[in-house]
């Protein structure tokens, strides 16, 4: 009997020296888990915090703790990329809107300086300070909207929309100055009715800002085309042209804000580097996306794709 009793107690000794020890490995890894969160959290550094341990309950801890390292990481890179594009923006704003200023000035000080001059050389320095004065006007304008929308500033009134009526009204108000510049247009637009989810007025700005910049940068190729298509719940408007197009290492870039390659679709509106971020966010603010192919002077086309609605 005593035999049996030192056993016992020599395994409840066994199991609380256990315990403790295993206490005390989990005590020292605790420490160290919280030593290297305070370690990566300083430096900002994308590493996860790794630890070799059989405790189940460490492990499961140590999963939820690297997914919000990866969410702190992300925010991390998400905040410089947006700083730097901030920086970039004010740099670009200062120098867009400096150039027509500067040239404003110049034609107001030739009037001021010389009273002599001919009333048909004044008139002609008066048109080109009043053109000067609205493309700076609608360039303000420009930072001014896209700020609203990247602020969520911007309520859009979402309606069922006529995909057909919007489309075709839209690329027929173009097709006399295409034709004229020696395009072949091409309209491809179904009979029957299909109704998109939009906000008519920033579906027509969309459509007017992409087919003004296949102009723009699709007239090597003079032809211009738009067609609507759908599926089970989406519809889409194409503008594709055949000019010289994008390279494809500059694809993922024509959306961001002010990018500024010399050869960037993204300088078409108004020169400020603003007409596709605009167009994209509006299409993001109704619900949608766009998208982009290229392959220069073949076929390039902008996709704007949005939620279709049941008539």
């Amino acid at each position: 009997m005593t035999f049996i009793w030192l056993i016992i107690i020599a395994i409840l000794v066994g199991v609380i020296v256990f315990q403790a020890f295993r206490g005390t490995t989990r005590s020292k890894q605790i420490h160290y888990m919280s030593k290297e969160i305070e370690r990566i959290s300083s430096f900002a550094t994308h590493e996860k915090l790794l630890l070799v341990t059989d405790d189940r309950e460490l492990q499961s801890l140590l999963m939820e703790i690297n997914r919000l390292l990866g969410s702190q990481h992300q925010m991390y890179s998400d905040y410089a990329k947006m700083e730097i594009s901030m920086k970039k923006m004010v740099s670009n704003i200062s120098h867009d809107l400096k150039t027509p200023l500067t040239v404003v000035l110049g034609y107001i000080e030739m009037l001021h300086l010389d009273p002599n001059i001919p009333s048909d050389e004044r008139q002609r320095l008066l048109d080109k300070v009043h053109a000067k004065t609205k493309e700076t006007l609608a360039l303000i304008h420009d930072f001014f909207d896209l700020a609203k929308l990247e602020s969520g500033d911007t309520d859009l009134t979402m309606t069922r929309v006529l995909m057909n009526d919007r489309c075709s009204t839209t690329i027929l108000a173009y097709y006399d100055i295409l034709t004229e510049q020696g395009y072949q247009v091409h309209i491809e637009i179904p009979e029957h009715p299909i109704y998109g989810y939009a906000n008519d007025e920033a579906l027509h700005r969309v459509l007017n800002n992409l087919i003004s910049n296949s102009m723009h940068y699709g007239s090597d190729g003079k032809q211009l085309g738009l067609t609507l298509r759908e599926d089970d719940s989406s519809v889409y408007v194409d503008i594709w042209d055949r000019g010289k197009g994008i390279d494809a290492m500059h694809i993922d870039h024509v959306f961001e804000r002010l990018y500024t390659l010399e050869d960037s679709r993204n300088k078409s509106y108004q020169g400020s580097g603003l007409g596709l971020t605009i167009t994209k966010r509006l299409v993001e603010s109704m619900g949608g996306s766009i998208h982009l192919r290229s392959k220069p002077y073949e076929l390039t086309v902008f996709t704007v794709q949005l939620k279709k609605v049941q008539y």
